[in-house]
């Protein structure tokens, strides 16, 4: 029995949950079987998932055996777009249990655009309420610009080392101040894609009881997690199908209730959003619910797969997903804890829990040397890449998380951007903050990971044992 095997086998006894999910080891042979072809250890599911053959085939066979025109019309191909992009629209609400009369589905480009439509047609104005965690990726942070431009207060909660987790009890206190007459926005992400922290979804109705409307990001989350609309009940959910299921990219979407719809105004109108618009009598009529926040003609030829993505997570179970992701994360933190140096220093720092109380397959960290000098991020994807295995570097989006998360102080952020008041690129940042690092190795498992991959990550990571950082 090689090592490998052997290691396997010790995870099996600390693990025993992970033998349920043996199907999903079947199912990477037979559809991701490119990834042991090419010898690619993937483990940036939380940057983008990854496709099966059978979804690739699905969808061919669909547009190859069908003619589909653009839906906004009444022919017969346009017919049979139509029903597509709703048989889609179905799909959504029916894999997210969200009850139709409720919920309505925005087909978007990606979870981002999702957010910019909440974002420019939230009824902002002074006296009104933006409250978000430190921790959000920066298409939520941006919503902020509207809020601003509207003379909204914004309040960030911050989190608290070293898990970087929310005060709740201050959280709460905060939502329940009262602001009688005004709209109230509250956003949070269900898991952080900085440091996998999954944030409590008992604070939706919380918050809504004390009358704020609740944006649960849920792009990070809804890959191995499931999310049941029919419980838990956020105004606005934004997510990008990518992230789940690989294929098809460019297709998000934005789950809304519909009474917090109807509290939206767009600025604008656009080709399919409107029921008239004319120019000599210079006014326009809005569709009512999701068409009128589908700007121009939707992706209707992409739109059939995210039904079958949809179906093929069903068909593995979510359940199962979970299982496999909680199983190998829990070994992974516990293996790169464990890594010490001849002196005793850690080799790793991790960011956020060690543990797997309350977090996802998201493990971010940073690598140091004996005396606790860093090993710059960017040279150590770099190094991973040239093994062939895929990590992420950076702040991933998520300025909140890294200010917490790397001990960048906001004095420090305010001499930094006194010097540079127009532009300032991620180098200039670096060289600004020369002191410490300005980023992190992410490391995410998903879908089809196994333990083959988790544990060349950690073989990589024994690189770094006594190794000092001014080699690299």
């Amino acid at each position: 029995m090689d090592a490998l095997e052997t290691a396997f086998a010790e995870f099996l006894r600390e693990y025993p949950a992970f033998a349920d999910t043996r199907a999903i080891d079947a199912l990477r042979q037979a559809e991701y079987g490119r990834l042991d072809a090419r010898g690619c250890v993937y483990l940036d599911y939380t940057g983008g998932g990854l496709y099966g053959d059978s979804q690739l085939a699905a969808h061919m066979a669909l547009l190859r055996d069908n003619v589909f025109g653009n839906p906004h019309s009444f022919n017969p191909t346009s017919w049979a777009a139509t029903e597509q992009v709703e048989r889609a629209r179905a799909a959504v609400l029916e894999f997210f249990n969200a009850p139709p009369d409720e919920y309505e589905v925005i087909f978007t480009a990606n979870a981002s655009g999702a957010l910019k439509i909440v974002g420019e047609s939230y009824p902002f104005d002074a006296g009104c309420q933006y409250v978000l965690t430190f921790d959000n990726h920066n298409s939520v942070n941006g919503i902020r610009e509207f809020s601003r431009g509207h003379r909204a207060q914004i309040t960030y909660i911050p989190l608290a080392l070293p898990d970087l987790r929310v005060d709740e009890a201050g959280l709460l206190e905060r939502l329940a101040l009262p602001c009688p007459g005004k709209h109230k926005l509250f956003a949070y992400p269900a898991q952080s894609n900085f440091s996998g922290v999954q944030h409590p979804l008992t604070w939706i109705a919380r918050a809504q009881a004390w009358g704020w409307d609740v944006l649960l990001d849920a792009a990070a989350y809804v890959p191995t997690n499931r999310l049941d609309l029919s419980l838990w009940k956020p105004d606005f959910v934004p997510l990008s199908f990518y992230k789940m299921f690989g294929y098809p990219t460019g297709v998000g979407c934005l789950i809304a209730r519909r009474a917090a719809l109807g509290k939206l105004h767009r600025p604008w109108f656009a080709g399919g959003t409107i029921t008239v618009a004319s120019v000599q009598g210079d006014t326009h009529y809005l569709a009512e619910g999701a068409p009128a926040f589908e700007d121009g003609t939707v992706n209707y030829l992409a739109l059939p797969a995210v039904e079958i993505g949809l179906r093929h997570l069903t068909n593995i179970g979510m359940d199962a997903i979970h299982t496999r992701v909680m199983c190998l994360t829990g070994w992974l933190l516990a293996q790169l804890t464990a890594l010490h140096h001849s002196n005793g220093a850690p080799v790793v720092r991790i960011y956020g829990p060690v543990d797997t109380e309350l977090r996802g397959g998201t493990v971010t960290m940073n690598f140091y040397d004996p005396q606790g000098r860093f090993f710059d991020h960017q040279l150590i994807e770099a190094e991973a890449g040239a093994l062939n295995i895929s990590v992420r570097t950076g702040c991933f989006c998520n300025p909140g998380g890294g200010e917490t998360a790397l001990g960048i102080s906001r004095p420090e952020l305010a001499a930094c951007f006194r010097q540079a008041p127009q532009r300032l690129t991620f180098d200039d940042f670096r060289r600004c903050i020369d002191n410490k690092s300005t980023g992190a190795v992410r490391v995410s498992v998903g879908l089809v990971s196994n333990f083959a991959d988790v544990a060349r990550f950690v073989e990589f990571a024994t690189r770094f044992v006594d190794r000092t950082a001014l080699t690299m």
